[in-house]
This record gives C-alpha cells, sequence and structure tokens, in this order.
C-alpha cells in the first residue's frame, strides 16, 4: 500500500475542493496546483512585484533573490553541479529548440547523423527533423517492440551520431527508457546526448549527473508549478560552446554599435523579462514535492498503475499499449475500446466529470507506427487513488453500452 495519504493531499489542490467529484486523469498534459503554488505566486504580486536583476530598490532586489533561490532549488532538485547549469525558458519545447539552435545549427554538418527514436513528443521530434533537412544531416529513428520498448537491436543507429535526443518517459506508452545506458552508449560513440524529461522530473527522482546527459528538458508545469516556465539544464562546458538563440536585454553584458558581447551563464540564454512570478511558483512546486517524497511518489503511481492495468485489462475490447510491467512505465496508460473512438469515450467519460485525453498526443509518428488514427490516455499522479481508476473503468463500461459493443 501507497503510505501517501491522498484525502489529505486533496485538500491542497482548491480545484478539488471547487468540484469534489472531478476525477482527473489528464496530469500528463498538465498537473493541477496545490494551494501553496499559487500562494506563492500571488505573494509575489502581492507584496513584491518587480523586474529581476535591474533594480537596485528593495521590492526588486527582493524578487531577484527569491528568483535566483529557485535555481538553487532546481539544481539541488536534479543534483546538478552548479546553478550555472540551470536555465529558465518558457517551457520543455523551447529548452529543446535552445538547443536545436544554438547548438545544433553550429554543430550539426551536412551529412552528420542525428538519432531520435520513434515515440517522441513533437517537441522532440520535429526540431530535429526540420534541422536535419536544413543542413542535409541523417535522421535515425529508433523503433519499438511489441511491449512498446526501445528495441535494443537499433542502437546500433547511435554509433556514428552527432546528437542522440531521447524521451526518458513516452507521453503515450509510459515506457521508462534506460537513459543512463544509452547516454553511455552515445557518449562512447561521441554523440552529445539530450534527454527529454517533461514526464520523468514530476514522477521520480532525476539525477542528472548520474545519468549524464549533456541536456535534460522539462517543464514547471506538469510538476505542480505554474505554466510559462521550463528549465534547461546542461553540462557547463556544452553551454560555454552552445550559442544564445534570443537575443536582447539581460542575456548582454555589453553592446556597442559594431559588436555585443554576452553574459555569463545562465543569463546568456535567458533575455528579455522572466517569467518571474511562474519561477518562484515552481519553487513551491518543488518544495511540495520535496516534503512528499519522489520516491513516495514513484511507489503510489506504480501501486495505481499496477491496478489500472489490471482492472482495464479485465474489460472485454480495452487494448492496452506500452509495458504491463509497471516498474517498467510512468503512470500513463493508453488504450482503445473496441467499437468507442477515443473522442466518443473521452466525451462519454467528461459526463461523469472523468477528464481523460483522446487523440494522438502530440506523438503522430507513434501512432502512425502502431496503426492508431487515435488513442485515450489516463494518467495519474499525487492526488489519484483506485477509487479514480475505478470510476474510469465504470465509464468505459457505460460507454461501451451506449455503442452496443460486447
Amino acid at each position: 500500500m501507497s503510505n501517501m495519504n491522498i484525502d489529505k493531499i486533496k485538500e491542497d489542490f482548491p480545484i478539488f475542493k471547487n468540484n469534489p467529484t472531478l476525477v482527473y486523469l489528464d496530469s500528463a498534459a498538465t498537473s493541477q496546483r496545490p494551494q501553496q503554488v499559487i500562494d506563492a505566486v500571488n505573494e509575489f504580486y502581492t507584496n513584491y512585484n518587480a523586474n529581476v536583476h535591474r533594480g537596485i530598490y528593495k521590492i526588486s532586489e527582493e524578487a531577484s533573490e527569491k528568483f535566483e533561490n529557485v535555481r538553487t532549488k532546481v539544481r539541488d532538485f536534479i543534483s546538478a553541479k552548479s546553478e550555472q547549469e540551470i536555465i529558465f525558458t518558457k517551457n520543455t519545447t523551447e529548452s529543446i529548440n535552445l538547443v536545436m539552435r544554438g547548438w545544433g545549427e553550429k554543430n550539426i554538418k551536412k551529412g552528420d547523423k542525428i538519432v531520435i527514436s520513434i515515440m517522441e513528443h513533437h517537441s522532440n521530434f520535429v526540431p530535429w527533423q526540420q534541422l536535419a533537412k536544413q543542413k542535409g544531416a541523417k535522421l535515425e529513428i529508433i523503433d519499438i517492440n511489441e511491449e512498446g520498448e526501445l528495441k535494443e537491436s537499433d542502437f546500433e543507429k547511435i554509433k556514428g551520431a552527432k546528437l542522440l535526443a531521447i524521451t526518458h518517459v513516452s507521453n503515450v506508452l509510459g515506457t521508462l527508457n534506460n537513459v543512463n545506458k544509452l547516454c553511455k552508449l552515445a557518449h562512447d560513440a561521441g554523440a552529445k546526448v539530450l534527454v527529454d524529461g517533461a514526464q520523468s522530473i514530476p514522477h521520480m527522482q532525476i539525477d542528472a549527473s548520474a545519468i549524464d546527459c549533456d541536456f535534460f528538458a522539462f517543464s514547471g508545469h506538469k510538476m505542480l508549478g505554474p505554466t510559462g516556465v521550463g528549465i534547461l539544464y546542461g553540462k557547463e562546458q556544452v553551454l560555454e560552446e552552445t550559442d544564445p538563440f534570443l537575443y536582447g536585454g539581460d542575456m548582454i553584458s555589453e553592446v556597442h554599435v559594431e559588436e555585443s558581447k554576452w553574459n555569463e551563464l545562465p543569463f546568456k540564454f535567458e533575455s528579455g523579462t522572466p517569467p518571474a512570478s511562474s519561477v518562484i511558483g515552481l519553487g513551491a512546486a518543488i518544495d511540495y514535492l520535496g516534503k512528499l517524497g519522489m520516491e513516495n511518489i514513484r511507489k503510489h503511481e506504480q501501486i495505481i498503475t499496477q491496478y489500472a492495468l489490471q482492472k482495464m485489462t479485465e474489460i472485454n475490447g480495452v487494448n492496452i499499449f506500452g509495458p504491463k510491467n509497471p516498474e517498467k512505465r510512468a503512470g500513463v496508460i493508453a488504450f482503445t475500446v473496441n467499437g468507442v473512438h477515443p473522442h466518443d469515450l473521452a466525451s462519454i467519460l467528461d459526463e461523469y466529470n472523468v477528464a481523460i485525453r483522446s487523440g494522438h498526443h502530440c506523438a503522430m509518428p507513434l501512432h502512425e507506427r502502431l496503426a492508431l488514427p487515435a488513442s485515450s490516455r489516463a494518467s495519474f499522479y499525487i492526488y489519484n487513488d483506485k477509487k479514480d481508476v475505478d470510476k474510469l473503468c465504470d465509464g468505459i463500461k457505460e460507454a461501451k453500452k451506449i455503442f452496443k459493443v460486447d
């Protein structure tokens, strides 16, 4: 049994107080926010709203200090070596595009090889697809096996690559990839590695130094934080070799008519007014997750996922994609129901106040690989329990009755 008190946790989330029958199963898209995060954002606007890094008056200095304190929290949260390795962005997508523009355009040449997987989110697929076209480079794709895990025989493709860009956890299959092993293979082959951690960081302990990736990208809004803030972690030496891709205020040290010089790390990548309130909210989210304990969160989700896999498998006509072993996956389950379109299923479930995702989940190449026009997706987090799974299953059964399918 999980040692997390879900009823007590839900009391921290206003959305469940205001909508007590809501069964929210779409945290892979965005998580809900606890009151502690909302309060931190509100406190910023109420008590010390000012631009950071620019004023020498009290509230600006307070805003700057609290802003930079979050950089330290992120460093500790992912076990990075220094604050210089932590860059604030808008979201995971911007973090990946920063690497594509700042490192990729500089280092990828005609004939070079970029390796990704078929399970990538569009944010870690399209940038490399477009860079390969732009540079005349070759885009190699690691396939999956019947269990929805990466085909190890395809790891040969990493040899001779300049870059491996890989998701830590599939936002569709839930597959937990062995990024430590993949980083070693890539580095042995002389390649740099970017890990898309959007779906792993909210759910498990991340040690960027142990993973040994060159870049690690994630978003605040999937881990209880506000929208509008993401993180790019990068090894200091690699970041020094990466160019900024946005120019403007705060990312410069000097500007003259003839030339400009960039600011030191990490500020050379943070142009313009940053999302200070969102960053401070992210700090509160990290504090909240830290109190719960990432190991406890992971254990709880494995219990819920195992229960969901068992209960959903018992329903005739439900097809589940991805690993069957909950230890090999995160708390996300993509599935179809024979005779019921995913969009229809989501609409019917919504009538019972059960929120799931339907469509291709920004992973069209994977759905094409699986020969699926769309799928349904239920994703679990700290405020879900077995009762939520039961309501999901009851809704699926009701949809089958409505569409008269066995």
